[in-house]
């Protein structure tokens, strides 16, 4: 499983809106890693920002 894929289903399992910091610590993976999974999601559309740095999977 790639890092984009466990990032998109922390955020589909959590339920509300998570930070990259929290998420990096739910996979236990580096921030950083977190960060760039999360610009690709985004561009393809898959996860949306609903407030400044916080992060959920599109519906």
């Amino acid at each position: 499983m790639s890092i984009e894929e466990k990032v998109l289903e922390a955020l589909k399992t959590s339920g509300e809106p998570m930070k990259s910091g929290d998420i990096a610590k739910l996979l236990n993976v580096d921030a950083k890693e977190v960060s760039k999974a999360i610009k690709k999601l985004k561009a393809e559309g898959k996860i949306e920002s609903p407030k400044r740095c916080f992060y959920q999977a599109s519906n």
